[in-house]
């Protein structure tokens, strides 16, 4: 029995569920065309991109991160995302970009600027595969993970098995508040290190959920195939814009229960540890410093323009006006309640701390809202926490329905017609949320797959980044820079622990140990003993190597003394420069781009989108004829640099978009600065 729900939480998750599919049903006539299911007719105001964009950057992996991280390490660890608020601004002139390219998926890019649709079939796969296995896969992992904190077993229906693993954590807990205290027994530091070992392999757990993974990962992804595949782009932006009222409330209502458990706002900084209210981390403790936060900004700036998603969302606002204010305005929203996933966060550390310690962080959002929430506002909160990742999941997922379309198939099928490319579309949208499924059951950590995720896509954002604005840029100096990316941040550090000599080798399973004094890996993401009872047996490394890391030391760097936040810093530097040199050194050794090719793809980009259909086709018209037309707004008229200078429009939402974001940040030290 689901002892943790109450009969009104399901009706709530029901009728929810009801809601998603009568709007996708609406949407569905407006998606028998290509451009109507795909980019819904080009036809989204200022209103549905601001709710796509909130929509597509607040999903419920951001959650359960943010809120875990915080409890680990302090407000610091709210870094991990919220340090995406200083790219608001840049928002406001990127956005025009991808709507004045006039294309349907991003993959479109590669074709019409490098002339290449062999490296827009690649990033097309590339992205399909990476969409199914870590964004979709990764944010089905979150939405069970919470939801199994929500629905759990009463301790008289535990198997054997589960209660052990919670009676064991437990004693885990009890053995490390001891031992911080004072010397244990010779018997007793074995026992911690036994329990210490069990722990980093998963066994242990501080709560038994009563939720099947298999049954939520299927009813759920029915739920948003269904939605999608009927209505597509324009059931997508109908359904953000009902889920968005659900991710604020959801956001809001742990704090003032939060806030009553432990006694009012007074008593929460009363309950923090020392340095957990310090927003840019303790050097020693934390991951997130200030040399990491800027190496983060640094790599996630240069990813951010190769999401699958930017051309999906640019190309289906009405106007340019309507995808810049969307995409600054929506993701200004995912910042504000990023500042309520920290608040939550710290609300934990003082729930769950000593004896009470959760076993899993990433089950602190679930956690505290099954001990919080009565009848009914628990189902409100599941219902919140699918629409987060329902409206991420939805918008990825069109996404890759277009590269699939447009980029594999229209390629294999040249004489595809307009119908058979919705076909395939929806074809591939059903295929790729049950591999969604699948591959959501193999991810453990929430964290790691959070790091990963961050850098998968710096080089392909590094190559659009220079095709945006630097003429020189060649075809050959993308391919090297994403192979060789990818061989150094993806397959060889994935093989490695399935290599004996490297998974066992002395350097690599070096560890340290973290602030709870559990020990703590350096290059791989996790190293534990071969035979988990036996102490004395082997350590070997498990999960992803850190190869950058591994690089780092190549060239002289210690980096087991380095503190976490610089490994941490060091691995997001290497993952943004190594892409950027490979592309700006090669670029300047082979040969140059067709001349014609480039020009036309320039001035298309300085070409404003027509107001009417009309005015868009005679201006397309005028720039094929006439591609210099433009040329008089460069900065560098003579320079191979496109940069061009800015109009009224460009420098007032600038200027507004730096004052909301010292505004938002404001917002958060003077909060914290009340609780301290």
């Amino acid at each position: 029995m689901f002892s943790s729900l109450h009969f009104f939480d399901y009706v709530i998750v029901v009728i929810y569920f009801l809601v998603l599919i009568i709007l996708g049903k609406i949407a569905a006539k407006h998606a028998t065309t290509g451009d109507g299911f795909f980019l819904a007719g080009r036809k989204l105001g200022k209103v549905y991109q601001f709710f796509l964009n909130f929509g597509n950057s607040v999903a419920a992996n951001d959650t359960v991160s943010t809120s875990s991280l915080v409890y680990q390490q302090g407000v610091s660890g709210v870094w991990a995302g919220f340090q995406m608020i200083f790219i608001n601004p840049y928002y406001w002139f990127m956005f025009t970009w991808y709507r004045r390219a006039r294309l349907t998926t991003t993959a479109d890019i590669f074709a019409e600027r490098l002339g290449s649709r062999r490296l827009a079939l690649f990033y097309a796969v590339f992205q399909i595969v990476m969409a199914v296995a870590v964004t979709m896969a990764f944010g089905n992992l979150v939405s069970y993970k919470i939801s199994s904190a929500l629905v759990t077993k009463p301790p008289a229906v535990w198997t054997a098995a589960e209660a052990r693993s919670v009676t064991d954590y437990r004693e885990l807990t009890k053995l490390e508040a001891a031992d911080r205290q004072q010397a244990l027994s010779a018997p007793d530091q074995t026992r911690l290190a036994l329990l210490q070992e069990r722990h980093a392999r998963g066994e242990l757990h501080s709560f038994v959920t009563a939720l099947e993974p298999w049954s939520f990962y299927i009813v759920y992804t029915i739920a948003v195939g269904l939605y999608i595949v009927m209505g597509g782009m324009a059931a997508t932006a109908l359904n953000e814009a009902f889920q968005g009222v659900l991710i604020l409330l959801f956001s809001v209502i742990l704090i003032p229960a939060g806030l009553a458990a432990i006694g009012g706002w007074g008593q929460l900084g009363a309950a923090l540890p020392p340095g957990a209210l310090n927003l840019f981390g303790a050097a020693g403790t934390s991951d997130f410093t200030g040399w990491t936060i800027a190496a983060v900004f640094f790599a996630t700036l240069l990813q951010a323009h190769a999401m699958p998603h930017n051309m999906t969302i640019g190309s289906s606002a009405r106007n340019e006006f309507a995808a810049r204010f969307g995409a600054v305005a929506g993701t200004f929203g995912k910042r504000l309640v990023t500042i309520m996933w920290a608040f939550c966060g710290l609300i934990a550390i003082a729930l769950f701390s000593g004896p009470n310690t959760l076993a899993d962080p990433d089950a602190v959002w679930g956690t505290m809202s099954r001990q919080l929430l009565g009848p009914g506002l628990l189902g409100l909160m599941l219902a919140g926490v699918l629409a987060a990742n329902m409206s991420t999941v939805a918008s990825q997922a069109m996404a890759v329905s277009g590269l699939f379309a447009h980029n594999v198939y229209r390629t294999l099928r040249g004489n595809a017609t307009d119908q058979d490319l919705v076909r395939a579309g929806r074809l591939t949208l059903v295929v790729i949320l049950i591999l969604g499924v699948l591959v959501s059951t193999q991810l453990s950590d929430v964290y790691t797959v959070l790091q990963f995720a961050m850098t998968i896509n710096v080089p392909f954002g590094a190559a659009i980044l220079l095709m945006f604005f630097w003429r020189k840029l060649t075809l050959t100096s993308v391919w090297i820079a994403v192979l060789v990316s990818a061989f150094i941040n993806i397959v060889f550090p994935l093989l490695a622990q399935g290599i004996p000599a490297l998974a066992s080798h002395p350097t690599l399973i070096a560890r340290t140990v973290d602030v709870t004094g559990r020990p703590a890996p350096v290059y791989y993401e996790s190293v534990v003993r071969t035979q988990a009872h036996d102490q004395e047996s082997p350590l070997r490394g498990r999960g992803r190597l850190h190869t950058e890391l591994v690089l780092l030391r190549a060239v002289g760097v210690d980096v087991v003394g380095l503190t976490p936040g610089g490994r941490l810093a060091g691995r997001f530097f290497i993952d943004g420069l190594l892409p950027l040199l490979l592309l700006i050194g090669v670029s300047l050794l082979t040969k140059a781009p067709d001349r014609e090719r480039v020009d036309q793809f320039y001035g298309k980009m300085k070409t404003p989108v027509g107001v009417t259909p009309e005015l868009e086709a005679a201006a397309i018209a005028e720039t094929r004829r006439n591609p210099h037309r433009f040329d008089h707004l460069k900065l560098r008229p003579a320079s191979s640099w496109e940069m061009t200078r800015w109009d009224k429009v460009d420098t007032v939402g600038f200027l507004i978009s730096c004052a909301v974001t010292l505004l938002i940040i404001a917002l958060f030290l003077g909060l914290l600065r009340l609780i301290a």
